[in-house]
């Protein structure tokens, strides 16, 4: 046997491996499993893990970006007309969100945290200074007092009423954007506060979260079972609220938004609870969008989230009362709110009922402003970029015993929105780039040894043509001499020749 012949059977036997073994490895997804395996283990939250540090302590900066929705027309509106608002803003703040007191518990399988929220201003994202830059709102303190009155008898709101314009308060009122977001010593509070004092004499829709935390949350590490990493086990040592009407509202489901289990798929419901909601909702898959060079899904609270429960039957169980329910697009969240009429909403009543949009001249809502949503990279589960927005809003209505309300149509009024914004950081960004990197390249190796395998075989037949070729190319065809010829001509042979 030649060298050449040697070379094609070797070929051949190394084609075949390869082809047999890529091909069974392709089919059996061993080292798919084998990445999906460690990938379970390795992404949880225990103090071996690489992602519990960057949990504690999250290195993408996040950014509040507060929008206040400025009355212009504040005596129109009170006279019966259609009120009027231009969006001002933004003011930004960092905020930082460390977590601390993490405690593990249960034989680290889950583990206790507070996760305190620190807000400082900064300028140079921010379209004004909060300081100086006044806007006329709501005063929310004036209409919940009214509000807590409404169930009262009219002639001790008279009474009240009377009280409360002696004191000038308004409808609306003029303030600080500072002094709106974080607080202020309101005349009417401190009237209050003086005979009941455990109302707090002060206001502001941020008074005393500045360094302080949502409550005490207890999360399952992930070490059980993959699927509940980061979720939420309990919070303020609840594992159902008691403020809506149904068990199914009252769940504290999913994570709070920091963190996703692994290997998420297109197809899947992902649930966050919302302290300051009050709720939890859940996000659907949108779309895939690219974030520095990493793939992800974008994930974001379908239509149906807070939509009117003759549409959506689930969502009765937060109308409270029990039937006493508003539209599409908005949630009254007085429950948890200490009775205060307040609405949340997407800003300017995205995806909300038409009604509540018309009722306000200065109102445009549209996707890119104001979806809220969530960029996860599907195999690591980690959000590398998110962006929640919220909007507040308050219930404004005639109250009888209340001369100032009596023309006042009954409107959700939009008092301001934030937009609170998060971005991979470039230096995890590249470090997650490379993992990506390797962890396709360790899936993808029987595909390696498949085309490898394939190249092979064009090697083979290349080799195999070309000998056929050489063997062709050496035949060369007997030819009789002439004389030969002659003779065979003689004995009854024809020649050609």
């Amino acid at each position: 046997m030649t060298r050449r012949s040697c070379a094609i059977y070797a070929t051949g036997i190394v084609c075949a491996h390869l082809l047999i073994v890529g091909i069974a490895l392709v089919v059996a997804q061993v080292f798919q499993t084998m990445i999906h395996s460690r990938l379970k283990k390795e992404i949880t939250l225990t103090e071996k893990s690489q992602m519990f540090e960057a949990w504690k302590n999250p290195p993408p900066p996040v950014y509040m970006e507060y929008y206040f929705f400025n009355v212009t027309n504040p005596d129109v509106f009170l006279a019966g007309g259609k009120a009027a608002v231009k969006q001002i803003g933004p003011y930004t703040y960092r905020e930082y969100r460390p977590r601390v007191n993490v405690t593990f518990l249960e034989n680290g399988t889950k583990l206790y945290a507070l996760n305190p929220k620190t807000f400082v201003f900064v300028p140079e994202k921010s379209a004004g200074n909060p300081e100086v830059d006044i806007v006329r709102t709501v005063n929310i303190p004036f209409v919940a007092i009214m509000s807590e009155l409404n169930s009262y008898s009219f002639f001790l709101r008279t009474l009240v009423s009377m009280y409360i314009n002696s004191l000038g308060v308004e409808v609306f009122m003029s303030r600080t954007v500072h002094e709106v977001l974080w607080g202020f010593k309101d005349p009417l509070l401190t009237k209050v506060h003086s005979m009941k004092p455990e109302v707090d004499e002060y206001f502001g829709l941020m008074w005393k979260k500045n360094g302080t935390h949502e409550g005490e949350f207890v999360f399952h590490t992930g070490e059980e079972n993959y699927l509940d990493y980061g979720k939420i086990d309990t919070w303020n040592g609840m594992r159902y609220m008691s403020w809506w009407s149904s068990n199914q509202s009252n769940m504290i489901n999913g994570t709070d938004g920091a963190v996703f289990h692994p290997l998420i798929n297109r197809n899947e419901l992902l649930y966050i609870f919302a302290a300051d909601l009050c709720r939890s909702i859940h996000l659907a898959y949108v779309e895939d969008v690219e974030v520095k060079g990493i793939q992800a899904y974008r994930f974001a609270p379908p239509n149906d989230v807070l939509m009117n429960p003759k549409e959506n039957p689930s969502n009765a169980g937060f109308c409270v009362p029990a039937g006493d329910c508003l539209g599409t697009g908005v949630l009254k969240v007085s429950v948890c709110r200490e009775g205060a009429p307040i609405v949340v909403s997407f800003p300017h009543f995205y995806q909300a009922d038409p009604k509540y949009i018309n009722a306000i001249e200065g109102l445009s809502p549209n996707k890119e402003e104001h979806e809220t949503y969530l960029d996860l990279q599907p195999t690591t589960g980690v959000p590398i970029r998110a962006c929640k927005r919220a909007q507040l809003n308050i219930i404004l209505k005639r109250i009888q015993g209340f001369p100032k309300t009596k023309f006042i149509n009954e409107t959700i009024f939009p008092i301001m929105f934030v937009n609170e914004t998060a971005t991979v950081d470039d230096d995890s960004a590249s470090q997650m780039r490379t993992m990506l990197l390797i962890v396709t390249l360790v899936s993808n190796f029987p595909l390696l040894i498949v085309g490898m395998g394939i190249i092979l075989l064009l090697v083979l037949v290349v080799l195999f043509c070309r000998n056929r070729q050489k063997k062709v190319g050496n035949f060369v065809p007997h030819r009789l001499p002439r004389t030969e010829l002659r003779l065979q001509y003689g004995q009854g042979f024809y020649s050609l020749i």
